[in-house]
């Protein structure tokens, strides 16, 4: 499948490369397929990722594994809610949060609170809205990665 992107121009993905959110996400629920793009530049092993709309070409979020954020990142979720998705387990679950950098690039954030979690046997996700006031909207994550960058 071709889809020509707003931030990546033309691209050509396999379609078993292809992600179905059944229920769409949050704000977008008539967004159901997406695809999981990285920076050529930066090569697969890029902390960040891009959630690429396939329905609507314009529409991308930055995402990137929580535990690069947060070590302990392990919110309690019903497996009952996965069943849509072909169910879960350890080798088969990928977990995904939104990175937000406004103009004021101090004040880059991830949202811990709405995680995106895959089935990557199925190639089905959702979006899930985690109760409890345990994991913030608006992670500040400046700070820690300037730090870890200057460790290295």
């Amino acid at each position: 499948m071709q889809v020509n992107t707003k931030n990546f121009g033309l691209i050509d993905i396999d379609d078993d490369k292809l992600i179905t959110f059944p229920q769409g996400i949050v704000g977008f629920p008539e967004l159901n397929k997406f695809a999981l793009i990285h920076d050529e530049e930066e090569g697969s092993d890029s902390s960040i990722k891009w959630l690429q709309s396939m329905d609507e070409p314009a529409f991308a979020m930055p995402v990137m594994n929580p535990l690069l954020v947060k070590e302990d990142y392990n919110p309690n979720i019903e497996d009952e809610l996965f069943e849509e998705i072909g169910g879960l387990d350890d080798e088969a679950m990928l977990v995904l949060i939104t990175l937000t950098v406004p103009k004021e690039v101090e004040k880059m954030s991830v949202n811990l609170k709405a995680p995106f979690v895959i089935n990557a046997e199925t190639k089905k996700g959702m979006q899930v809205i985690l109760d409890g006031d345990e994991y913030p909207v608006k992670y500040p994550i400046f700070e820690l990665l300037k730090n870890r960058k200057a460790g290295e």
